[in-house]
């Protein structure tokens, strides 16, 4: 996480300030999607998520929007626990945030059919070096991206002014490749014998 200001804090504040701001009039509208801003104090935003189809309602997953040296680097994103706010693993992050390839013409029903045969090769945006690493949003936009080292040749300064990176752009990513895909959870159930029913006609005098 970004720990060092060197673009002048004023102007760094006044974006995220600007950024907040343009959030805050459909604060509706993203909690109607799921979308929740619990904290904004720069350089910080503070988001949960939860998916508006899952019963028992579950936050999805939580996420700090960090706005350190805001717009000479992008945001950083971190997936984090929603109550102790601290970094999560990749394996305690639940969330995917699938993508396909364009496939024009063809009916949705075709394409789901074709996904569940792994006949359509999809990729995740949320990538992370092991299940036991920090996962990171592998989107240009975001500060980690662009700070890895396979997308060296992909620098933020031919993003900055185009709208990605800006605090939008992040949420409404989230929401259309993590949040509204999901429509159940998934449970594993591992029955275990604990004994064996007996029928009280068939016990004997």
């Amino acid at each position: 996480m970004p720990k060092h200001q060197s673009v002048d804090p004023e102007v760094s504040r006044a974006k995220f300030d600007r950024e907040i701001g343009r959030f805050r009039p459909y604060a509706d509208v993203y909690r109607a999607q799921g979308c929740f801003l619990i904290e904004a104090t720069f350089p910080r935003a503070f988001f949960i998520f939860a998916s508006p189809k899952l019963k028992p309602r579950v936050v999805s997953a939580a996420s700090e929007v960090d706005f350190t040296d805001y717009d000479l680097r992008p945001p950083s994103v971190v997936f984090v626990d929603p109550f102790t706010r601290h970094p999560i693993a990749r394996k305690d992050l639940y969330l995917k945030m699938l993508r396909r390839p364009p496939l024009p013409g063809t009916p949705p029903e075709m394409i789901g059919a074709l996904i569940q045969q792994n006949a359509v090769p999809l990729t995740d945006f949320i990538q992370a070096n092991s299940p036991e690493d920090e996962p990171f949003l592998c989107m240009a936009g975001v500060r980690e991206y662009h700070d890895n080292p396979a997308h060296s040749g992909d620098p933020w300064l031919l993003h900055r002014g185009s709208g990605e990176g800006c605090l939008a752009f992040i949420l409404d990513k989230i929401i259309k490749y993590g949040i509204v895909p999901i429509e159940q959870l998934q449970i594993q159930l591992q029955p275990t014998i604990v004994g064996m029913v007996v029928s009280p006609q068939a016990i004997q005098e």
